[in-house]
């Protein structure tokens, strides 16, 4: 089992994870720094919040927070660590990679052509809507089969037009309700076996919430409450390592020390039961 960690580094001032939330230059860099020391093998930095609810910013805002980090980060990268954009602006995308970043983490899904000009890699996440209006009424057929065709139009049209490598990421919490989100991980091999390499990000998200206040209160998932998100790290532990087992590319996480320390365990567990006599 070998799956990647993306420590996530939020450049703005309302991330839902408030702990780790670095609004401004020298926050986002001690994080950056603190996130390789602890093993992260990409680092997704943003500087415009895809939260629930969250309105955009201007593109000259969303550059001022992004690219100071991503040129003082880009100089100190050890070999092997990357640095991805997690943009949905073109413009950024762009200013990005000339600074340092080698991959774009799009929830638009719509910025394969420029990964492919600029020859690097690319996320195609999903995401219904917009983060101002996606968890307003999320609807569609069939949750697992609309999001799989979705990505794997966009990631092959990726691939086509040159990017260096290129993932599929089905949006959990992104324009779905939350048994939305429960198909999506419960079909996860299907996305596996699309042919692209997976990314998940679930990392306290509320999905998180509502499985951690389950477990807690010993009650079905739709009858409590999430937990904080201070609150939510053993479930995203779980999600994350159950994730890679099944053969995820990549998580992208908060907690990059406790998800690379679980990894270890999962892969030395998986590994000791290679060839073992029942």
């Amino acid at each position: 089992m070998r799956c990647l960690t993306m420590g996530v580094v939020n450049v703005t001032p309302d991330s839902f994870v408030g702990e780790v939330r670095t609004p401004g230059y020298d926050e986002a860099v001690v994080r950056c720094r603190q996130l390789l020391d602890e093993g992260a093998d990409i680092l997704d930095i943003g500087g415009e919040s895809t939260r629930p609810g969250a309105t955009p910013i201007t593109v000259d805002e969303e550059l001022a927070r992004v690219i100071p980090v991503i040129e003082t980060i880009a100089a100190e990268l050890p070999d092997g660590v990357r640095i991805s954009i997690d943009t949905r602006n073109e413009a950024v995308a762009r200013d990005a990679v000339a600074a340092g970043a080698a991959m774009i983490n799009d929830m638009s899904a719509s910025l394969g052509n420029v990964a492919g000009e600029l020859g690097v890699g690319f996320v195609a996440a999903h995401m219904q809507g917009t983060p101002a209006t996606m968890q307003e009424h999320p609807d569609y057929g069939d949750v697992v089969d609309e999001v799989l065709s979705e990505m794997i139009a966009a990631a092959t049209a990726a691939k086509a037009a040159g990017a260096r490598q290129v993932w599929i990421d089905p949006g959990i919490g992104f324009g779905k309700t939350q048994p939305h989100n429960l198909a999506l991980l419960g079909h996860i091999d299907r996305f596996v076996a699309s042919g692209f390499p997976v990314l998940i990000g679930v990392s306290r998200k509320g999905l998180i919430g509502r499985l951690h206040g389950a477990s807690d209160a010993g009650a079905e998932f739709d009858t409590v409450a999430p937990v904080p998100t201070d609150d939510r790290l053993e479930a995203s532990l779980a999600i994350a390592v159950w994730c890679a087992l099944l053969g995820v590319d990549i998580v992208r996480v908060h907690d990059v020390a406790q998800t690379v320390q679980a990894m270890k365990v999962a892969g030395a567990s998986q590994n000791a039961g290679v060839g073992a006599v029942s």
